[in-house]
């Protein structure tokens, strides 16, 4: 994808969806940091149905802290592999509470340094908590940076590099959540629903013809 196509793919998810967000629901920066730490390997829509339920009873690192592991466990058991995540997500309150003054901490350094939080999740937090211009490349943003042309590399990190390098400053901030959305709703990964894309005309994807 060369440069004047990376700026019509971008300019046309930017008409579509002038202020995309992330489908997670959160009311706090704690609540979004925990909401993204339960959602690895599980969908935001199972992710949304537990914290619904927990966010109001415990959306405090300090409030999470008191209802205890089994009881943490309790409202979060519907989502895979919720057993580490609450154990994480417990350490990681107690963190907070003891080092942070209950706050999630702004620095990719220290967000990194909490359990059960890799580069991915702290980049979501720090692009729609912070306003930060990052890029948390997850398996949809790996398919489409690949897919696409637009940013191709062997591993996140790499494609995570090669896109905030190529896709143009103005556009970085929400860059993210198009791309996620995008590879969601169309650019599915069995299937491209290229018929329905927007931007097919800057992509590098052929879909095979009958």
């Amino acid at each position: 994808m060369k440069p004047a196509q990376i700026e019509s793919f971008f300019a046309t998810l930017q008409a579509a969806n002038p202020m995309p967000v992330t489908e997670l629901e959160y009311t706090s920066v704690f609540e979004l940091l925990a909401a993204v730490l339960l959602s690895a390997q599980a969908t935001d829509v199972g992710v949304n149905k537990a914290t619904r339920k927990l966010f109001p009873v415990a959306g405090t690192p300090q409030k999470i802290i008191d209802l205890g592991l089994q009881g943490l466990e309790g409202y979060i058991k519907t989502i895979g592999l919720y057993r580490s995540k609450a154990k994480h997500l417990m350490e990681t309150c107690r963190i907070l509470v003891e080092q942070h003054g209950g706050q999630v901490p702004r620095s990719r350094e220290a967000l990194e340094a909490l359990p059960g939080v890799g580069r991915k999740t702290a980049n979501v937090v720090l692009n729609s908590a912070f306003g930060e211009a990052t890029m948390a490349v997850d398996t949809h943003i790996f398919r489409m940076g690949n897919r696409t042309g637009l940013a191709p590399g062997k591993t996140p990190l790499a494609v995570e590099l090669k896109l905030l390098k190529r896709i143009p400053a103005k556009y970085l901030v929400d860059a993210h959540h198009w791309l996620i959305l995008h590879g969601r709703y169309v650019c599915q990964a069995r299937k491209p629903l290229c018929v329905q894309c927007s931007v097919s005309d800057f992509c590098d994807f052929k879909p095979k013809t009958a």
